[in-house]
């Protein structure tokens, strides 16, 4: 018996039998992500567990034999961070989708990983309570996933990334044993941070079979201020203001091209003669979010906004939340894309997103930037014709180059995306040597046959 037969057995006796696949063209759509520009191999199989116990059995089975396991949630990741490795057993979370406890008086939930995040915001709204992580592709991305990446999102820049909002978790270590790690309680300070480790680890380390998240009450609804400028670098400045003078709960910025390719792909009524486009959000409540938004306002108008006005209207701020959400599509929409998440000091911001212009017109590529202004996160999209190879030479070089940007001004290669594949390079130019080393300990110490998704998030000697 082979050793990924071996594998299969202890798959079929731990699952039920539709939840183990090996038909070649169903493990096509379990390759790869959707990010670009990653390469992605063959699995021999993909197994769809249900429970902690199931990713334990297939585990320990693994581990025994030497096999590599690829964690995968929904597989919206952008990094190739899920991608396949050749003769590797993809392991989907996709099933495992309860919500097993919602702890009013604490404060958290406990779901298994493969809720979708709007799926267990609207659950536990139910509640009256409120998880605060909120990717732009929150309709389609899963809680493992962003608990694997250390997600962020749109309401960041007040409430915290993904790490700031996990508690706890269940993990089953590469060997096959499962364990609980970090806490319940608001406080708790008992040894390591294995919980922080794990979150943002990229399945390299465990596999996530639970998460405790501190919810907190639903905001009220929010008031939402809209700024147009000229230039990108114009808004920048505002940005830098705004942040010294208060903390909205969301602050979004889109260029000009990023707005002409949304209305192209879904008219939302975006001014496209405008440079840039601020989008914040106070959710204070009452009078208070009248007084924040003027402060936003005069910021913005200080730094020579060409309109900047506070929306009463919950629809049209719905709509322009929604535009930002739309980027994304609406750029893959209009050729070959590469994505890049880059963040620097706000105090850099400005300057950042004038350099990222200037390499659209040093590499004669498009590049599309947004954001999420207000943590400095940006996200650069190089976009080019399908199949010009040329121009796709030109992207991969103006991509390095936005990297080379962010590390300069003494930021990072990922702000929320993950390294997975795609940024490995990177991660090596931005970790020193001694960092280095910290991780490649960690990884051995933790998953000394590196079965785990090996090749992935580690930086690339």
């Amino acid at each position: 018996m082979t050793p990924e037969d071996a594998v299969l057995a202890a798959a079929e006796k731990a699952l039920a039998p539709g939840d183990i696949v090996t038909d070649r063209d169903i493990l096509e759509s379990y390759r790869s992500d959707r990010s670009t520009g990653t390469e992605a191999g063959e699995p021999f199989a993909v197994v769809f567990p249900r429970s902690a116990e199931q990713v334990a059995a297939i585990l320990h089975e693994a581990h025994a034999r030497h096999v590599p396991v690829v964690p995968r949630g929904a597989g919206s990741g952008l990094s190739g961070g899920s991608n396949a490795i050749d003769g590797s057993l993809v392991l989907c979370l996709e099933r495992m989708r309860e919500v097993l406890n919602v702890d009013v008086g604490n404060g958290f939930v406990e779901t298994q990983p493969g809720i979708f995040n709007t799926e267990l915001r609207d659950h536990v709204a139910g509640f009256g309570l409120w998880y605060a992580p909120d990717p732009a592709s929150k309709d389609f991305c899963s809680i493992g996933g962003n608990v694997n990446t250390n997600a962020g999102g749109l309401c960041c820049v007040k409430y915290g990334v993904t790490r700031d909002a996990v508690l706890g978790l269940e993990v089953v270590l590469p060997d096959g044993r499962i364990t609980r790690v970090g806490r319940r309680t608001v406080k708790g300070v008992a040894g390591y941070d294995l919980a922080g480790l794990f979150v943002g680890s990229e399945g390299t380390l465990g596999v996530v079979t639970m998460a405790r998240l501190r919810l907190r009450p639903l905001p009220p609804p929010p008031t939402t201020v809209v700024a147009v400028f000229d230039q990108m670098s114009a808004a920048g400045e505002a940005v830098q203001k705004i942040m010294q003078r208060t903390t909205p709960s969301v602050m979004e910025i889109l260029d000009r091209t990023t707005m002409v390719a949304v209305e192209k792909w879904r008219p939302s009524g975006l001014p496209l003669d405008a440079g840039a486009l601020l989008i914040a959000q106070t959710d204070l409540p009452g009078a208070s979010a009248h007084a924040d938004a003027d402060v936003i306002l005069r910021a913005c108008e200080e730094e020579g906004a060409v309109e900047a006005y506070r929306s009463e209207d919950e629809e049209q701020s719905e709509m322009l939340m929604g535009a930002r959400r739309m980027a994304i599509p609406a750029l893959e929409a209009l050729g070959d894309w590469l994505l890049d998440d880059v963040a620097v000091p706000r105090s850099r911001f400005a300057e950042a997103v004038a350099m990222i212009e200037e390499l659209s017109d040093r590499h004669d590529v498009m590049i599309a930037t947004f954001g999420h202004a207000g943590d400095g996160n940006l996200h650069p999209t190089i976009v080019v014709p399908r199949g010009d190879e040329e121009a796709a030479t030109r992207a991969l070089q103006a991509f390095d180059d936005i990297l080379e940007v962010a590390l300069k001004m003494g930021g990072t290669v990922t702000g929320e995306h993950g390294v997975g594949l795609l940024k490995r390079p990177s991660l090596f130019e931005e970790l020193d040597e001694p960092a280095r080393d910290l991780h490649f300990r960690l990884k051995s110490a933790m998953d000394p046959r590196n079965i785990l998704n090996p090749g992935k998030s580690l930086p690339r000697w």
